[in-house]
């Protein structure tokens, strides 16, 4: 580093300059700053780089835990019975009930509902779609339905609801 001595101008060149120095020349004392640290604004920068990081980080961590938490989708439909009725043909139809339930935050419309009727190795017999008693359901909120199939339960083994395309 380079000082100068006020009075007579004399220059000298020292690596680590003392807080005041006597000059050689003109015995005057003088007061030397050293000079500012450069590596200030890039402690602050990477700081600020460190801190946005941290940032994205927990939006992406919180983001995939609400997705993973509600992968499912925001309403659940459930079925809490089935049971059989005749027709006034003779003809045995089932009866299914259940629930749709919001498990969000938000309010949801409720789309169709789907009723699929599957055989003994899995394959769908048939797929009944219906419109649910409710159009909107609060955060929470729960809709009852009661549907009577028009397939016959001849070969029907297993039932269960779907949800309509929630995007449409």
């Amino acid at each position: 580093m380079k000082i100068v001595c006020d009075i007579c101008k004399t220059e000298y060149s020292v690596a680590n300059p003392p807080s005041s120095v006597r000059c050689a020349i003109c015995g005057h004392v003088f007061g030397v700053m050293n000079p500012p640290r450069r590596g200030g604004w890039l402690v602050f920068f990477a700081a600020t780089v460190a801190l946005i990081a941290a940032i994205v980080f927990a939006f992406v961590v919180i983001t995939h835990y609400r997705a993973n938490d509600s992968s499912r989708g925001p309403l659940v439909a459930t079925i809490s019975d089935i049971s059989q009725e005749t027709d006034d043909f003779g003809v045995k139809h089932f009866v299914i009930s259940g629930s749709v339930v919001n498990i969000s935050d938000d309010i949801y419309g409720v789309p169709d509902l789907v009723i699929v009727s599957r055989d003994g190795d899995g394959n769908v017999v048939a797929r009944q779609k219906f419109l649910p008693s409710a159009t909107l359901l609060d955060s929470g909120g729960r809709t009852e339905f009661r549907h009577t199939l028009s397939v016959p339960v001849a070969g029907v083994k297993k039932i269960t609801v779907e949800l309509g395309d929630l995007t449409k």
